[in-house]
């Protein structure tokens, strides 16, 4: 099949937005299944969701991969979790995708989830499709949703469609382009009706045009030019630049609901007409011999290969590397190098996916997306044909914000748990796994309680060891508050030569924005201390870094200024200013006030209005500071900002304020001082398991 006829795209969404339900829709509707299953409720599960965990919480977990046929076109789809503890899944899925569809929820609109996959859409340069799902359910709003994509996502949205009927009586949708209604008829409502527009939409369905085409003509001079002097304008033309619009950044916005198997159709017809195909898209790589040079890669089939392995998977059969190939082809039996390690692998079988099933294929070229098994690889890296050809650019990766410790009950199962252990960190870069040194405990550290949860139970069913799982462990910093002057000087005489260093300067706060943020200056003038003396003082103050003097948690916010020092032409060495700078960190650290920062999350609770009172009060009592409270139709959306410490098991004190009906998300919005009686109790509780573990 022809690669414009191709089509690569992601669904992403907020939390309970029905992603999955609207694959599983997408899957029926081409024919690549013959009966639809619910995300919920009995039956086998719906089919993106194959893990055994995934169908009894009713959350994806991990992306599932499937490819469909419509109408002459060929459409890669991936599924990808909602939950912000499997944010890599989005992040990992978007970095090979040339497309997406965010769905909203016609209630919720512009969730923080939502925020968070338009960042990451925008990180990529993704063009894409909105689509707001649920319109069955009370309070359904398409109007409201649209304003909040411009609001919150500064989104140039707008729409393609309009409501028949609302809530229990939404029928289906009006066609702006085609001026025609789509009702669906059958029992899966697969018989998609064309009729005439319904009398009383006329007048809302013209006026809703109108405005659908002047959105559209930021895009086309000559549509603008055509508007004003108000000529017909042929829907070629309109077709035409709602495509242009979604490749320049624009968002179409469609409606339905995958539920009640209405709107879908519609929406894979605007799939395959506005977004772009791998030829549409200008993905360029870097020469690893000149880091400066970008290489263009066109999804040209007979060009020489280019491929990013973008996500691992271990299954009894080995390890399957799913693979977007960018440039050229690949064929089963052939050899390909990775450009991260330069060994060159053997491409034994190729396969494409469909959930967790799978059909083998011989080769696979440019715009593919496949799964490639038995080969030795991480999340992000890139093969080619021979060995320093491209690198691609690899995605981005949060920062993990909690650590539970993990044993065995067993001391038997060891070897099994540390084999889990080293499968999910290859598959998973969000999931890190290290041991303690003092207290030689291993830790597993990630992005929330669901995700380590998640890992903690797959341990138990497919590796069958039983684990004990430590306390939540909160990932503080050490930060100083104020400058302070150091005058340092390390001497040590032990027969023989001996060791001299000196070394001057000032020790400063920064801004920690980022987990890396330490500087270092070199002022010193005249020779006073050597050139190749001031690499092992700086590499003597990093190496301090990783555990602070207050409670031995990592150090961050820090700059040095070495100004001044001495040394003798005899005894100095470069141990002896490496060893210097470790003892002046030590020692002028305490005097610099540190204080301990603590990770803050932005959470964001929904629960019936009638719980508003206690569920504040509690986000109070737990240091939260509210951001913003709405109530909408009986709903209360409760935004705040919490630390982290505060907010293990909330799912649970969660439910029990509301009777089982609030949820909430949340994700890390900055690091913070920790309040100083606090601080005092963290300290205090630090060096008490510090002792106990060196009993």
């Amino acid at each position: 099949m022809s690669l414009a006829k191709t089509r690569n795209i992601g669904i992403s969404a907020h939390i309970d937005s029905g992603k999955t339900t609207l694959s599983e829709r997408i899957l029926f509707y081409t024919g690549r299944i013959h009966k639809i299953e619910e995300v919920k409720g009995g039956g086998d599960g719906a089919t993106m969701d194959h893990m055994e965990l995934e169908k009894e919480r009713g959350i994806t977990i991990t992306s599932a991969a499937t490819s469909v046929q419509w109408k002459g076109h060929n459409i890669n789809l991936i599924d990808t979790p909602g939950h912000v503890d499997f944010t890599v899944e989005v992040e990992r899925s978007l970095r090979v995708l040339d497309a997406a569809v965010l769905v909203l929820c016609s209630v919720g609109g512009v969730q923080s989830q939502s925020i968070t996959v338009d960042r990451q859409m925008k990180r990529y340069g993704i063009p894409r499709l909105a689509f707001i799902n649920k319109m069955d359910r009370t309070g359904a709003n398409p109007y409201r949703v649209v304003q909040m994509l411009r609001d919150k996502l500064g989104a140039d949205a707008f729409m393609m469609q309009i409501p028949i009927g609302a809530e229990e009586n939404f029928k289906g949708v009006v066609d702006l382009i085609e001026m025609v209604a789509y009702l669906h008829e059958g029992e899966e409502g697969e018989v998609v009706k064309t009729v005439p527009i319904p009398e009383d939409l006329v007048d809302e369905a013209n006026e809703k045009r109108g405005e659908m085409l002047e959105s559209l003509s930021m895009y086309s001079d000559v549509m603008m030019e055509k508007l004003l002097s108000e000529e017909e304008i042929s829907k070629e033309m309109i077709y035409a630049t709602v495509r242009d619009a979604a490749t320049a950044g624009a968002t179409p916005v469609f409606m339905g609901t995958a539920f009640k198997n209405k709107g879908v159709q519609p929406l894979l017809d605007a799939v395959t007409r506005y977004l772009p195909s791998p030829l549409d898209r200008e993905i360029k790589g870097r020469d690893p011999k000149d880091e400066e040079r970008r290489i263009e890669l066109l999804p040209d089939a007979t060009r020489p290969f280019v491929g990013m392995a973008f996500k691992i998977v271990e299954d009894p059969f080995g390890q399957l590397t799913f693979m977007r190939i960018y440039q050229g082809t690949i064929k089963k039996g052939d050899t390909y190098v990775n450009q991260r390690t330069g060994k060159s692998e053997r491409f034994s079988r190729i396969v494409r996916m469909h959930s967790d099933k799978r059909d083998e294929i011989d080769s696979a070229s440019a715009g593919d997306i496949v799964a490639v098994m038995g080969i030795d690889s991480a999340s992000g890296d890139t093969y080619a044909q021979e060995r320093d050809f491209c690198t691609l650019e690899s995605m981005f990766i949060p920062d993990a914000v909690i650590k539970v410790s993990v044993s065995p009950k067993n001391r038997g199962d060891a070897d099994k748990m540390s084999k889990a252990l080293l499968r999910f960190r290859k598959e998973d870069p969000t999931f890190r796994v290290f041991s303690d040194e003092e207290t030689k405990e291993i830790l597993i550290s990630g992005m929330g309680e669901l995700h380590l949860d998640v890992y903690v139970e797959r341990i138990r069913r497919e590796y069958g060891v039983d684990i004990e799982v430590g306390a939540p462990k909160v990932s503080y910093r050490e930060s100083p508050t104020k400058e302070v002057a150091f005058d340092y000087k390390h001497k040590k005489q032990s027969g023989g030569s001996g060791q001299f260093a000196h070394i001057k300067g000032k020790l400063c706060p920064i801004a920690s924005d980022s987990e890396d943020s330490f500087e270092f200056e070199d002022h010193v003038t005249g020779g006073r201390i050597p050139k190749q003396y001031i690499a092992p003082v700086e590499k003597g103050f990093r190496d301090s870094l990783g555990k602070g003097p207050v409670a031995g948690y990592p150090v961050v916010g820090t700059r040095i200024d070495l100004e001044d020092g001495s040394y003798h032409d005899v005894d100095s060495s470069e141990k002896a200013f490496y060893t210097a700078a470790q003892g002046c960190f030590r020692e002028y650290f305490k005097q610099a006030a540190p204080k301990l920062l603590e990770p803050i999350m932005n959470i964001e609770i929904e629960c019936p209005e009638t719980f508003q009172g206690p569920v504040v009060g509690d986000v109070i009592k737990r240091r939260g500071l509210m951001t913003s409270t709405d109530v909408l139709d009986g709903n209360c959306i409760i935004k705040a900002e919490v630390p982290l410490a505060e907010t293990f098991g909330y799912a649970t004190d969660l439910r029990s304020m509301t009777q089982g009906q609030g949820t909430f998300t949340m994700e890390l919005a900055t690091y913070n001082q920790v309040p100083a009686n606090i601080q005092e109790e963290i300290i205090e509780a630090k060096r008490k398991s510090d002792l106990e573990a060196a009993k």
